[in-house]
């Protein structure tokens, strides 16, 4: 690797700020978590004046640049983050120098507030202090002069967010049975540059231009070609970041399509709305500011309105199986765990097994990275309570750290499905 040049900057005492002139010049990078979404996002972002990147360099690189840069006992999506961050600056490929790196930060009990922090320091200790780090956060924990998120990006985000999903879910039940391979790709590729092309002009995320392009995509995906054979339904679930980046958890998804599966994963949006609840929820338990409670509450019925729309697109045209609803979902953990159990996905986790296991997709990976002790909790945890509730479910919790061998992950996963399909 060649010799990297670092021009000084000037730190403050906590940090390096991303400024406006900055904007004009940097490549602003983040992680490509969930590859059809942040697609979507990007594009946001760069119709609103960024210039973004997503990161795709994996391998075990990223995981040892982790290990020697952040505390081995750090949460195993953090290590796996910042390595992946240090590594893409290191690889030569970037002008360190014209570069800054994006993360989001929820300010809520779950280490991942600590993420920013954490790469800072890893960067100093790199020789790499002078990039800027972006907190992407709701909260008003840290502003930069060159970075605002406005009404209207947000809104265009969220509405990424739900077409996203919608691709997720449609993709995941027919790529196990395409009669030609990457058909649903090909229709996702065509769609997202549809999609970009509308949201420049300010099209496509009205409720009524939501239905009319939902109502297109799900057609689209129905002209599909199928071969109909029949296949192990296996549900995923667990920490976020490791349930979605197939750098996580060791390309999950297209194993399991390899085992002759097909894949069910809950879409983002449920955990937006689990997060935007919990603030209401908050008030509901501990008191707090009525105005801020019906603030959020009016954003949570224009999530719900986003979800039916999404729902009912499915289910009028077509004969896939739609998600379930947050409500349904909510509903379900009743007498299973507290709604105050929060931290983390929190009782979410726990409700998207029961769901999977009611509709069908009984045989569930529960994904545990090392280091999240809340989904240890409402993961592993509660598989007993889960199965006392639906017997049939077929539950392997799967540990995700940077010991933790593709080989032997693999291998237990293969004997959950040997017994799925000898029940079958």
């Amino acid at each position: 690797m060649s010799e990297m040049t670092v021009q000084p900057a000037e730190l403050t005492e906590d940090r390096v700020e991303f400024t406006k002139e900055m904007r004009k010049e940097y490549t602003i990078l983040c992680p490509d978590m969930l590859p059809v979404h942040f697609k979507l996002l990007r594009n946001i972002f760069i119709q609103h004046g960024y210039r973004l990147g997503l990161l795709k360099n994996t391998g075990r690189r990223v995981v040892d640049t982790g290990l020697k840069y952040v505390h081995n006992d750090t949460c195993y999506p953090a290590l796996l983050v910042i390595g992946q961050m240090i590594s893409a600056l290191q690889s030569g490929k970037y002008d360190v120098n014209k570069v800054a790196l994006m993360i989001t930060q929820t300010g809520g009990g779950c280490r991942a507030s600590n993420y920013i922090h954490l790469l800072r320091k890893a960067l100093k200790k790199a020789g790499l202090g002078h990039v800027p780090v972006i907190s992407l956060n709701l909260s008003g924990l840290e502003s930069n002069s060159g970075f605002k998120l406005t009404l209207e990006m947000l809104y265009q985000a969220l509405i990424g967010l739900t077409y996203g999903d919608l691709f997720m879910l449609l993709k995941n039940q027919v790529r196990s049975y395409e009669v030609n391979k990457w058909d649903a790709d090909t229709l996702i590729e065509k769609w997202v540059k549809e999609l970009s092309r509308q949201f420049r002009q300010r099209k496509g995320y009205s409720p009524k231009g939501m239905e009319r392009n939902m109502k297109a995509i799900v057609q689209d995906f129905s002209k599909i070609p199928l071969n109909k054979t029949e296949k192990t339904k296996v549900g995923i679930v667990g920490e976020i970041y490791v349930k979605y980046s197939s750098m996580a958890n060791n390309d999950l998804e297209n194993f399991l399509v390899e085992q002759d599966c097909e894949v069910m994963v809950p879409g983002v949006m449920g955990f937006m709305m689990f997060k935007i609840d919990n603030r209401i929820e908050d008030i509901n338990l501990y008191g707090g500011n009525p105005a801020k409670k019906k603030v959020v509450q009016a954003l949570m019925r224009y999530c719900e309105m986003l979800e039916r729309i999404l729902c009912d697109s499915v289910t009028k045209y077509s004969d896939f199986t739609p998600p379930a609803k947050y409500a349904h979902i909510k509903e379900s953990v009743t007498g299973v765990v507290g709604l105050g159990n929060k931290m983390g996905e929190g009782w979410l986790l726990t409700s998207e097994m029961l769901e999977l296991a009611e509709s069908g997709y009984g045989n569930i990976i529960c994904a545990q990275p090392f280091g999240c002790l809340p989904n240890h909790i409402v993961g592993k945890g509660m598989i007993r309570k889960v199965k006392e509730i639906y017997p049939q479910a077929n539950i392997v919790p799967i540990d995700y750290d940077p010991g933790a061998t593709r080989v032997n992950q693999e291998n237990r996963i293969k004997l959950m499905l040997a017994v799925a399909r000898e029940e079958q």
